[in-house]
Parts: structure tokens; sequence; C-alpha cells
């Protein structure tokens, strides 16, 4: 499991759709929320759009693996869908927060690589909010809500195993992509190794 986490507009969800791009055995983890649908959005695709009563129904009956508030929204991760890729040998890559990341972290720390997103300045995490907003509709009053949450989520970065600060989009996603290689071939998640290096040493 792959999270990437960020403030909002430093972007997370960019780097998470390019990795998501060039990488076949990677799944996108789809977040069930209780936010309104923005323009271009796809049900079950970008997100599982429910209303808060089916939300609270998914929590009681253990069927998310994290959820937290955020902007006077709910969001979650379902637990089957991830479990599933999980079985059928998938990486699965998360864009939540810090709150996710700590839940998640808790049931599945040896399973977890974390990232933190970081802008390369309050400006231009500014300046992308300022531009996102054209496309979401958000209020002035909605941009300086999450300038003022960032600087809490900021502080969360050393909980991180690997930070990235988003200076060039390409640079970000290429140190994003060398994190999942190097995860990927770690000792203990190399299934069979034990019996292939059996394999090999019978025959010398």
């Amino acid at each position: 499991m792959y999270v990437i986490s960020s403030p909002s507009g430093a972007g997370k969800t960019t780097i998470t759709r390019a990795l998501l791009k060039n990488n076949k055995n990677l799944v996108n983890s789809v977040s069930a929320t209780t936010r309104k649908r923005r323009a271009g959005e796809v049900h079950t695709q970008d997100y599982l759009f429910v209303d808060t009563a089916e939300f609270g129904r998914m929590v009681e009956n253990g069927e998310m693996l994290e959820h937290a508030k955020v902007f006077g929204n709910y969001y979650g991760t379902p637990r089957k869908p991830v479990e599933n890729a999980l079985a059928e040998g998938k990486d699965v890559i998360f864009d939540i927060d810090w709150q996710g990341t700590q839940q998640i972290s808790e049931i599945a720390r040896e399973d977890l690589v974390t990232v933190f997103l970081l802008p390369p300045s309050q400006s231009a995490l500014e300046k992308r909010l300022h531009g996102r907003a054209k496309d979401t509709l958000e209020s002035e009053k909605d941009i300086r809500g999450r300038m003022s949450k960032a600087a809490d989520e900021l502080s969360h970065y050393t909980e991180y195993d690997y930070v990235i600060i988003n200076k060039d989009v390409k640079s970000a996603v290429d140190k994003a992509q060398t994190i999942l290689d190097a995860e990927r071939i770690r000792r203990q998640r190399l299934i069979g190794l034990s019996d292939f290096v059996r394999g090999l040493k019978s025959g010398l």
C-alpha cells in the first residue's frame, strides 16, 4: 500500500494519476466521500459519492480501512477493494490525508509505504489553489480555509517515510516512481524468494 499525502493544492492527485498511468500493476484506491461531485468527476472512478447516512453505515459495519472528516465532508477508504487488489498481487496507491494514513499505519504498518508531498513555497501553494478554484468553483473563503488548514497538515510530515518537495511535477513524479520501485524489491516483499534461493543452492 503506497500512500501519498499533502496539503490541498500541493499536487498529490497529479502525481498519483501519473504513477497509475505508468504502472500496470498499480491500482487506485477509490475513496468514498459525502462531498458533492465536481464537474467532470465520475462516480466509482474518482470517488464513491454517498450521502452521510450511507457513509455512517459503512463505518459502523467495518467496511472502511480509514475515515476522517475534512473541510466539513467525510472521506474514507472502502476495505474490500483494497484487500482484493492486494490478494491479486497488485500494489494499491492511496491519495489520503495524514488522519487516514495514521489509521492505516496502525493496522498494516509493514505493508505500508508513505510519502508526504510539500509545496515549494506558501505562495506557490496559494497560486495553485486559486488556479484550481476556476474548475472547482471554490470561493475565496474556501481557499483561505485550505491555506489555514495547510499549516496543520504540514506539521505531520515527520510521520512519513519519504518527503518530496514538488518544485517540478516531472521531477516529483520521477522521485515517487523511484520510491515505488525501491520498495517493491525490499527483501520482505519478494514473494517466493526463499524457495528461489533454495533452488539456486541445490544446484551448487
